[in-house]
């Protein structure tokens, strides 16, 4: 479609879709050109026009007749705000330096979520990106932009975007993210970024003043009337999605994109958007002049477990990865405790958690606890890279009513167990930004609306608690932060100081030690469920089982909930893999290094290894090879 201002031989073309529109004028600000300059209509709906002497940072809106100026909904920039006039931008202009960056496949995914305006005192991209050293050496593979679309206000998670072609204000220039990602891109990392094409903000959208059809008349979501993806003109509130996804991909270089909220873009037409979307990323979403070897990836966020999104088409759509938030809810269960709201449907039982790290969720089509009713596939035939597994991520702690960390709620012998069963377990894991040090910063909610809007908001955030035990007290729910404070936007800035003193520089060493070894141990890279066992220790912890081709083999054992002994002979898929082999020590949690209260495990290891845990923790053990025996019981890492 290449809606938006496309600059081309000394003038700029415009086009737009206003399909209910008799009339659309383009009106310069502050520019020699014509004060207006009328649009021709399209068949399709659209007005296009070509302008001479118009160059990259001409600001201009659209005048549409009888109802005054808005800004382009394609705009690549608003500097003045949402409502303001867009702005031209030629992204040809920019000098890339990545042309032999390859990307990432998804078999190598580790993922790194951050929020451009809190993950540095600067809160922009060019703060963001002198930080990208860290997270290289940290050893992550890539790294997620919370979404960048910009909308009202200083401050937002980033949900509330209206202009979703622009990138946020707040945070910079367009050429400033280009710079970050160019910058990741020599660096060895990847990047992805957040999308949501499922609502728009609730304050400074204007593409319904273009057209009525952006919006569904028959379906509904969360957040109001769904977008329309099937019915009249919907394959042009396709395609404009569509064209937004791909000017990321093209524009910008990004690897890939998250998907937020899949399952509120309902489309019961005969193809659905998601497949559509995936087939064209597949098509054209290569970045022109780049040399990667593998098509932008798509990852959805989708609390369904529907297999269909991730098998290949024609059976499936076609997506590359899903959330799997799962394995999550069982271990929030399992070691803060939580039972409310939708942790209702999890036990966080050992026993649960084995089999949702068996097959990358826990519902395969067995009904809820809650309301009974069937959900989720078999996902027999998916690959564990398909599925993201994270302990901590926005939602999960951004959307508690205190914003707390999982870290801050547990023994941190619990949370360096969990860590080093997150990172060595075979699904793509997902960090969300300072879990690598235990950082005692919250994540919290915040916005910055218009005032009465903002009240709006301010109530409602404190009204979702109200069921919830913690906030029955109406005194305890007017202690929850006010999103529409800066005091609460403030409070969520990472202290990148404190990752330097005890105790959170243990948990960053402990980090690090864990993606290296998930890096190079050759058993934590297979890509498939081959060769892959995991079995529960009783109500207290899981084995995880790695078996490789002749008698390579690699166990992790993860203490959760107390300490225990884990007599590894007990399971056959360790014992077969060792006859008169001894085992070795690779890693564990409570070395001196990564705990300050360090309580190490003792160890019986030989061909029939025992493990003897004090309390919480894990261990990551490897066969010995016959020449290295000597030295087997000495921890490495």
């Amino acid at each position: 479609m290449q809606l938006g201002a496309w600059c081309d031989r000394g003038g700029t073309w415009f086009r737009v879709w206003a399909p209910q529109r008799d009339r659309v004028e383009v009106v310069f600000a502050g520019h020699a050109a014509p004060a207006a300059h009328a649009l021709t209509r399209q068949r399709d709906g659209t007005f296009r026009a070509y302008v001479a002497g118009i160059r990259p940072g001409s600001r201009y809106w659209y005048r549409l007749h009888g109802d005054g100026l808005f800004p382009d909904p394609a705009s690549r920039y608003q500097p003045e705000g949402v409502e303001g006039p867009s702005q031209v931008v030629d992204p040809r202009r920019f000098a890339w330096s990545d042309r032999s960056w390859r990307g990432i496949p998804l078999a190598a995914l580790c993922i790194y979520e951050l929020h451009v305006g809190t993950f540095t005192p600067a809160g922009t991209f060019a703060g963001a990106a002198r930080r990208l050293e860290a997270l290289r050496d940290l050893g992550v593979t890539a790294v997620e932009l919370m979404p960048l679309a910009d909308c009202p206000g200083a401050r937002n998670w980033g949900y509330d975007g209206v202009a979703l072609f622009a990138p946020a204000r707040r945070y910079g220039r367009p050429d400033d993210l280009r710079r970050f990602v160019d910058r990741a891109h020599r660096l060895g990392l990847a990047v992805l970024l957040d999308v949501v094409y499922n609502h728009l903000g609730p304050d400074g959208a204007s593409l319904a003043a273009f057209s009525p059809y952006y919006f569904s008349a028959r379906h509904r979501t969360p957040w109001g009337a769904a977008m329309n993806l099937d019915g009249p003109h919907g394959d042009m509130v396709r395609a404009f999605f569509i064209e937004n996804a791909l000017h990321w991909l093209r524009e910008y270089h990004f690897d890939g994109l998250r998907l937020d909220a899949t399952h509120a873009l309902i489309d019961d037409g005969p193809r659905h958007f998601l497949a559509d979307l995936a087939a064209a990323v597949r098509r054209d979403g290569r970045s022109p002049g780049l040399r990667r070897a593998t098509p932008p990836l798509l990852i959805a966020e989708d609390y369904r477990n529907l297999a269909r999104m991730l098998r290949p088409p024609p059976r499936g759509w076609g997506l590359d990865a899903v959330w799997a938030d799962d394995l999550h809810h069982h271990l929030r269960r399992a070691l803060a405790g939580d039972r409310e709201g939708y942790y209702a449907d999890f036990s966080g039982h050992m026993h649960d958690v084995a089999a949702t790290l068996a097959r990358g969720w826990f519902y395969r089509g067995q009904r809820t606890r809650r309301d009974r009713r069937p959900r989720g596939t078999d996902p027999r035939g998916l690959a564990p890279r398909q599925f993201v597994i994270c302990l901590q991520n926005h939602d999960q702690v951004g959307n508690r009513a205190l914003g707390e960390r999982l870290h801050q709620q547990i023994e941190p012998s619990a949370y360096r167990a969990a860590s080093a069963l997150l990172l060595c377990a075979p699904e793509t894991p997902l960090l969300f930004m300072g879990q690598e040090w235990a950082a005692s910063t919250p994540f919290l909610y915040f916005t910055d609306h218009r005032r009465a809007l903002g009240a709006l908001i301010t109530r409602g955030r404190r009204a979702e608690f109200k069921a919830f035990s913690a906030f029955a007290d109406p005194r305890r729910r007017a202690r929850i932060p006010d999103p529409q404070s800066r005091r609460t936007f403030l409070a969520s800035r990472l202290n990148w100081r404190e990752a330097r003193a005890a105790p959170h520089a243990g948990v960053l060493r402990l980090y690090r030690a864990l993606l290296r070894l998930r890096r190079r141990e050759p058993l934590l890279q297979v890509a498939s469920w081959r060769g892959f066992h995991v079995r529960p220790l009783d109500d207290w912890g899981v084995v995880l089982v790695r078996r490789g081709r002749g008698r390579a083999a690699l166990v992790v054992v993860v203490a959760l909930r107390s300490g225990g002994t884990a007599d590894l002979s007990r399971w056959r898929s360790v014992s077969a893999a060792a006859p008169g082999r001894r085992w070795r020590v690779l890693l564990h949690t409570e070395q001196p290094r990564f705990a300050v209260d360090a309580m190490p495990l003792r160890t019986e290891l030989s061909a029939r290894p025992v493990l003897h845990f004090p309390r919480q923790g894990a261990a990551v053990l490897r066969l010995a090879q016959r020449s290295s025996v000597r030295g087997w019981h000495r921890p490495l890492g």
